[in-house]
């Protein structure tokens, strides 16, 4: 057998080659860049044609050979086999038998060789078509005990969550740890979550701090970094925990805002807000309050809630302890479902009348619906409180120019009416409640398309076990023995997909809808009414006019 350089052009494919699956298009990818990088490692072997031809056929090396035809290359070293009787057939089946692919530790062991002649990682990644992640990765085992190392040679190695961990640790640290968890013969696999269980150290990240670096300063917190970290992220870490959430404590003292709470979490890490508050699940409103807490990586989380009014009670009346108690059923939805609805119909409608596409004249008809909001309060001016009004001067003060006249273009014109829109249409359960327009005007843009998903543990808790049922009647589904089995089961469905209740869509209760008109159309008989009696009354008619005299002169002065 000797070595010599042909035209891999040249050479004939052995129709009786051992391996005759295909390879995958990402081995052959990875090949291809190594071939580009470094050259053939291993020639291909080849043979006299046995046919009696002048060439060469392959014995063993096809994809190597053809590779380097895609790769550019006109030579290749080969290595020139004598002509067998069975055609290579053997050396062939022996070569690809044999083969075994590196092991993780041997491959870390071929990196450290190739930096230490001083190629780099990125090098090291272009010519093996790996991720630098994956160089990073394997570059950790040089921080692993060596007893280890043997042991995962053989097969058995950690994930790249518990090889961070161990790597992380002493060598001393490893060895404690590593005499409880070895293999034995009983048991020859390592259980390497225990491993990484034994040798875990709490990091609180920098990139969860609210604090700066001068209360981090005070409390002692040197920031230690994470060098396989991945570079697009602030990887600095404390172990330090005690210090950590003392100076997250700090911090969020110094910035809760008024009436504000830092609340205690639960086993689950969820904020333990006071007795009878109600979380509040859409954007917090004017009376609504906040509540600051650590989660458990120590970060700080946000959330509002609000407070039931004192209940009044009419002199005389009976004392609800008194009333007999009647059996009740439980609702399809219960006062906080309805409420999360409301908070979750009003972000909706806020952000369609943002983002939907809405005509003029619809937007023109939208500022008549929210000005008959039950909500809205418009001050005439004969008042000396003018605060009624003040939220709608900021829309307005947009239409004017400098000198005090007015002067827009419809896109400003646009922007201000949606901004207004915004702050007077509202469906919360609360006094801020538009009533029936805000259904209206949502169901008239469009915005039952931006409800949220409700398919949640949160939401569906609020639902009866017959709505429960009804949830799960479009749906793969089917309702379980245990009312929470049930809900499981929607939540998990749901869980990548949009779920709406149909409680929670814009468009009224026709029979609700009929109601409002009729009454809106007796206010106006008696409002025709009443301007007939002023018309048949000369001195009334006179009189109102010097009201509004009265009142633009007050304002031009």
């Amino acid at each position: 057998m000797h070595l010599m350089k042909v035209d891999p052009r040249a050479l004939k494919e052995n129709p009786d080659r051992t391996r005759q699956t295909k390879s995958t298009p990402q081995a052959d990818a990875l090949l291809l860049a190594t071939i580009k990088a470094v050259g053939i490692v291993q020639p291909p072997i080849i043979a006299p044609d046995a046919g009696g031809g002048n060439g060469y056929v392959i014995s063993a090396g096809h994809r190597r050979v053809k590779l380097a035809i895609a790769a550019g290359l006109e030579e290749i070293d080969v290595l020139v086999a004598d002509a067998t009787e069975d055609g290579g057939a053997m050396r062939s089946m022996v070569e690809n038998i044999a083969r075994e692919p590196l092991n993780p530790v041997d491959q870390w062991r071929a990196i450290e060789r190739l930096v230490a002649l001083r190629w780099t990682e990125d090098a090291i990644a272009v010519a093996l078509a790996l991720p630098v992640r994956q160089i990073k990765k394997l570059r950790l085992l040089a921080h692993i005990l060596p007893a280890m190392l043997d042991h995962m040679a053989k097969g058995d190695a950690p994930d790249e969550r518990q090889l961070r961990i161990i790597a992380a640790a002493s060598l001393d640290e490893q060895r404690e740890v590593w005499k409880k968890h070895k293999p034995s013969k009983a048991d020859p696999q390592v259980s390497w979550s225990n491993v990484a269980n034994g040798l875990e150290k709490k990091k609180m990240y920098a990139r969860n701090a609210s604090f700066d670096d001068e209360l981090a300063k005070a409390y002692g917190i040197a920031w230690v970094e994470d060098l396989f970290a991945p570079a697009d992220e602030d990887s600095r870490y404390t172990t330090d925990v005690e210090a950590f959430l003392g100076a997250q404590q700090e911090w969020m003292t110094a910035n809760l805002p008024k009436r504000g709470i830092i609340a205690e979490t639960n086993t689950w890490g969820q904020a333990q807000l006071p007795p009878k508050a109600e979380r509040v699940h859409g954007k917090p409103g004017k009376g609504d309050r906040t509540a600051m807490y650590l989660d458990r990586d120590g970060k700080v989380e946000t959330i509002h809630f609000r407070m039931p009014e004192p209940k009044k009670t009419k002199a005389g009346s009976q004392d609800p302890d008194d009333a007999p108690a009647l059996p009740a059923s439980r609702p399809d939805l219960t006062r906080k479902g309805v409420e999360m609805i409301g908070d979750l119909r009003t972000d909706a409608l806020h952000e369609a009348l943002a983002r939907a596409p809405i005509e003029d004249d619809m937007l023109m008809a939208l500022l008549v619906l929210a000005l008959a909001g039950r909500n809205v309060s418009i001050q005439s001016g004969a008042s000396s409180d003018v605060y009624g009004y003040a939220r709608m001067e900021r829309h307005a003060i947009r239409l004017f120019d400098e000198g005090g006249d007015l002067a827009f273009d419809m896109d400003t014109l646009r922007a201000a009416a949606r901004a207004a829109l915004i702050d007077v249409l509202s469906a919360r359960e609360n006094r801020s409640d538009s009533g029936i327009v805000a259904r209206m005007a949502g169901s008239a843009i469009g915005a039952d398309t931006f409800l949220p998903n409700m398919g949640t543990e949160d939401f569906l808790s609020c639902l009866s076990r017959p709505a429960l049922e009804r949830a799960c009647a479009d749906t793969p589904v089917l309702p379980r023995q245990r009312v929470k089995d049930t809900r499981a089961a929607l939540v998990g469905h749901f869980k990548d997909g949009h779920f709406v209740h149909p409680a929670a869509l814009f468009s009224p209760d026709p029979a609700k809808l009929a109601t409002w008109l009729a009454r809106i159309g007796e206010a106006e008989a008696d409002d025709e009414e009443s301007a007939s009696v002023s018309e048949r009354d000369p001195a009334e008619a006179v009189e109102g006019a010097a009201v509004v005299d009265e009142a633009y002169r007050i304002a031009a002065e």
